[in-house]
């Protein structure tokens, strides 16, 4: 299946009100548990070089890069919808305040990042085809973009097509926004549930710009 064979509707959410309004009110939470946090930190462990800079997409208050992976990074750039949230992300050097389901255009030069973030937030993109290509651009040859989701959201943003599939299912969509955003290499699905049963289910898929 393409994207564009999939129903308009499916991409429609309960509140259709301006993203910006929903995030006006900080959440300076964790969006999946601790086990979870620390698995989703030893996945971005060999994504990350040194002296990297990282672009955290739909960024908010945490960022879960290991201190020590975070400590080798020159600069960790944030983008999102909460200013309160990402000015409190200690691990960010910059953010930018920036409704991806209006522009999806990214305000970065060609080339500027060597790993690209988007963590527990894909299920309220809109148009992530058109994002997926964005970070494409904005990434280094051979730069990786690791895409981490797990069963948890805030249901009235998801996108209906979000709700109404499974874990697998999430797994296929993400790997067909890659397929449809643009030529990536190894595009690979990982299973990173840390206790399954006991604690937060954790999925990703990566790719590596060529």
């Amino acid at each position: 299946m393409q994207i564009n064979e999939i129903p308009a509707e499916y991409f429609r959410r309960q509140d259709e009100s301006p993203d910006g309004d929903f995030y006006r009110s900080p959440r300076l939470v964790a969006h999946i548990d601790d086990p979870a946090i620390a698995a989703l930190g030893e996945f971005f462990r060999p994504f990350i070089p040194e002296n990297a800079d990282v672009l955290d997409l739909m960024s908010a208050y945490l960022t879960h890069l290991p201190p020590e992976v975070r400590a080798k990074c020159r600069r960790v750039a944030g983008l999102g919808l909460s200013r309160v949230e990402m000015a409190a992300n200690s691990q960010l050097t910059e953010h930018v305040v920036q409704s991806l389901n209006d522009t999806s255009k990214l305000p970065y030069p060609d080339e500027s990042f060597d790993a690209v973030l988007c963590t527990v937030s894909v299920q309220y993109l809109l148009r992530a085809d058109a994002v997926f290509a964005e970070v494409r651009r904005v990434l280094r040859p051979g730069g990786s973009f690791l895409v981490s989701f797990s069963n948890r959201c805030f249901p009235t943003k998801a996108t209906r097509l979000w709700l109404s599939t499974d874990d697998s299912q999430h797994i296929a969509l993400v790997r067909l926004y890659f397929e449809e955003s643009g030529d990536w290499e190894n595009i690979s699905a990982h299973d990173l549930s840390p206790t399954p049963g006991r604690s937060d289910p954790l999925y990703a898929v990566s790719a590596r710009k060529p």
